[in-house]
């Protein structure tokens, strides 16, 4: 990892803005953006696509090594290419939602992609000045070095509200009900790899649950810019 250069780790579970804070907190800092959850997604579509059996473990392990993936890390226009396809919008489908923690908890499958994101997180940096980079493991496993490290978290009913909205573009009884399996069950199942729950050791909890969306992403920059002044950029 680049002790040059910004590293700012994000974690947390689903539903608590990591991604879209992560994003625009790195838009404001003028550093690149990795998603690295999209990693996990576009194995999974590269496997669906394939026909490839996502329980098989080594079969998807071996995907996971041939995939022919790009991440742009452009905060302003991330994307993700397989194979020089954008597929950005396929891997946001219901279908690849509810099979991805079969790729997520593959225990051949993480260290093929976290080795993969430590070495896009130091290339983006060096080329950008800094990188957010954000997912399961990022801020424990993958970036433990980080110059911050931050989990972001916050209730289970406002996790179901914001992804509600996101989904169904509305936070009504009947969509928040219909979101809460994607929610509370991948949280379930990815816990039996990665703990995201509890700040570890040296990371800084941020609890947005009672914090808008412009709120949630100051809350985040004050932390980089008390933990690490002299690495933001001017």
């Amino acid at each position: 990892m680049s002790s040059k250069h910004l590293v700012v780790a994000v974690d947390g579970p689903s539903g608590s803005g990591k991604s879209s804070v992560s994003r625009a907190a790195a838009k404001a800092l003028g550093v690149g953006y990795l998603d690295t959850g999209a990693m996990y997604r576009a194995v999974t579509w590269w496997c669906l696509e394939e026909g490839i059996d996502l329980t098989d473990q080594e079969a998807v392990a071996q995907a996971t090594r041939d995939i022919p993936l790009e991440m742009g890390t452009d905060p302003a226009s991330p994307s993700v290419h397989v194979g020089g396809r954008e597929i950005e919008d396929d891997i946001r489908t219901t279908r690849v939602s509810e099979a991805v923690s079969k790729v997520a908890t593959n225990t051949l499958v993480r260290p093929l992609l976290q080795q993969l994101q430590r070495d896009l997180i130091d290339q983006v940096a060096t080329e950008t000045g800094g990188v957010v980079a954000e997912g399961r493991d990022i801020t424990t496993v993958v970036a433990p070095d980080a110059d911050v490290r931050i989990l972001l978290t916050a209730s289970v009913e406002a996790r179901l509200r914001r992804r509600s909205k996101e989904l169904h573009g509305h936070a009504a009884e009947h969509a928040v009900e219909a979101t809460r399996d994607q929610i509370v069950r991948r949280d379930a199942d990815d816990s039996t790899v990665s703990d995201f729950m509890e700040a570890a050791e040296g990371v800084t909890l941020v609890d947005t649950s009672d914090l808008d969306f412009e709120q949630s992403v100051d809350a985040l920059l004050d932390v980089v810019r008390s933990e690490a002044p002299d690495k933001v950029p001017a």
